[in-house]
């Protein structure tokens, strides 16, 4: 396994978990829009709600963690928690980012 990789593969499992959480953003603030607000969809939405917080975590749990998990499982200690350093470290800088662009715009 190259190491020199572990940099591009956290910086992309980050980059793709920022790219979910704008598509499941962009679903919420057009859901209205799509689904309307009728008084039967009462019980349906907290159960919609509900499923897609489990799906998500679901995702992003092996967006940050699969490879990690799988590489510590294969003997690769080290190298995984490299990955999972940069993972994390990289999604903080996302995070960092987006609250910057908030706070100036």
């Amino acid at each position: 396994m190259k190491t020199s990789s572990i940099p591009t593969k956290g910086i992309l499992s980050a980059f793709a978990t920022v790219l979910y959480i704008t598509a499941i953003s962009l679903f919420f603030s057009g859901a209205e829009n799509l689904f309307g607000s009728s008084a039967s969809n009462e019980l349906l939405v907290p159960i919609v709600m509900l499923s897609l917080l489990v799906l998500s975590a679901a995702v992003t749990g092996s967006l940050v963690f699969g490879r990690p998990i799988i590489w510590y499982l294969n003997g690769s200690k080290k190298e995984a928690f490299r990955l999972l350093g940069w993972t994390l470290g990289s999604l903080f800088v996302f995070t960092a980012l987006l609250i910057f662009i908030l706070l100036i715009v």
